[in-house]
């Protein structure tokens, strides 16, 4: 069986690898955007009438997208099924045999329920690599607690490490717990697939949210561990290197990374012009500078205020010293740092006229994998992929279509 016809005919890694995508709002759908990303045919699942939940979120875009279903769905094909009926388990069932993945975010024991669980699945495909993301360990006694990312940052301790010393616990900007979970989770299927390659076994795949909440406190949590109680936050700063944070400049913030002493020495001398505060002993190395940053914070502080912006990033620059403006969202997505690696594309959309999408991040053999598909329209592909790969008639389709079992794509009005 011939994969669907592409956009783009890119020798990719996953190519001929299919995923199922059952998965709704975040962890689940980034993790098949990953495996799409690196040519994997990936057929996402949706509820014939709502469809995933994202496309209720975030800002409207044509009938049936939003910004944030668009974040994490491009490369995929949408088909819609309604997996409360049996016939549509019915035809989940016929369309396993033709697949290498399944990825699924139902709560404990949900897929179970539908008659999707791994041992059934497995039951008709020996082979199936399963990823089951949940929210919490699915062995324990939290096993049916349904996972929210902001939820899981206030549990795993990540709202405790983000923010300024003196303002209450605060979550990070977009949802780190969901994001690292996709992640993670396209990493656990990519090993594997590699396994199978070798070994000719399918694996079940088990992803909780709160565990990779815990990851992503990192060094935090090893500190936290040493120390016996919470590390000390310090918002924009670095609790061990001094001066490195964010500054005012005379004309708005930019970041300052002096890394080492050499640094420093040429920070003081040739960017705020203050030998003097180098060859004070008690700044003279980071460990003396972190020891006294009570005094040295409000003395750099106040100086670099004297200065734009555009002077000390030439002066930082030139001194190898690490730097940056700290630039808004849109500025930043719109610059030519932006624009030269090609990380917003443009493309059509049958309502909207166009629509940004995010390219992939990763670069193979010194290019990024195409867009092949703009994030799909609710059902875009059911037709398409239910002929392809069940070979199911027009006629078959609108019975389905009748019953409520699926929602057929409105044919194409030509003028």
């Amino acid at each position: 069986m011939q994969p669907i016809a592409s956009q783009d005919d890119t020798e990719l890694p996953l190519d001929g690898v299919r995923v199922l995508d059952l998965s709704r709002v975040f962890a689940g759908p980034l993790c098949g955007q990953v495996l799409a990303d690196f040519g994997a045919e990936v057929i996402k699942v949706e509820h014939p009438g709502r469809g995933d939940d994202t496309r209720d979120w975030g800002m409207r875009i044509g009938k049936t997208e939003t910004t944030y279903y668009n974040s994490m769905n491009r490369n995929k094909r949408s088909i819609t099924l309604d997996l409360q009926s049996e016939e549509g388990i019915r035809i989940v069932y016929e369309l396993l045999p033709k697949f290498d993945v399944v990825i699924h975010n139902f709560k404990t024991g949900g897929a179970e329920k539908l008659g999707l669980g791994y041992d059934q699945l497995k039951a008709i495909k020996p082979d199936i690599i399963y990823c089951a993301i949940s929210g919490y360990n699915p062995s324990g006694p939290e096993a049916k607690r349904p996972g929210y990312d902001l939820v899981i940052q206030g549990e795993a301790g990540l709202m405790a490490l983000n923010g300024e010393a003196e303002q209450p616990p605060l979550k990070f900007g977009v949802a780190v717990v969901d994001l690292m979970t996709g992640m993670y989770a396209a990493q656990a299927v990519l090993a594997a697939l590699f396994r199978r390659e070798r070994k000719g076994q399918g694996q079940l795949i088990e992803m909780a949210l709160y565990d990779c909440g815990v990851m992503v406190t990192g060094y935090y949590g090893l500190d936290a561990m040493l120390l016996g109680r919470d590390p000390a936050r310090y918002g924009n700063a670095h609790p061990s290197i001094v001066p490195y944070g964010m500054f005012e400049a005379a004309d708005g913030p930019l970041i300052i990374a002096v890394g080492n002493n050499s640094q420093f020495d040429k920070f003081c001398r040739q960017v705020i012009e203050r030998a003097d505060i180098v060859e004070d002993p008690r700044y003279a190395t980071n460990v003396e500078r972190a020891k006294n940053r009570n005094t040295l914070t409000p003395l750099i502080t106040g100086l670099i205020r004297n200065f734009s912006r555009e002077v000390l990033l030439a002066r930082m620059t030139a001194c190898g010293i690490p730097c940056g403006k700290v630039a808004g969202l849109y500025e930043a997505l719109t610059s030519q740092r932006t624009r030269e690696s090609g990380l917003l594309r443009e493309m059509p959309h049958p309502v909207a006229g166009s629509t940004h999408v995010f390219a992939p991040p990763y670069r193979l053999d010194g290019k990024r994998p195409p867009i092949r598909h703009a994030p799909p329209t609710l059902g875009e592909g059911t037709r398409a992929v239910l002929q392809n790969l069940l070979q199911l008639s027009d006629l078959q389709l609108q019975e389905l279509q009748a019953r409520g079992v699926l929602t057929l794509p409105e044919p194409p009005t030509h003028p």
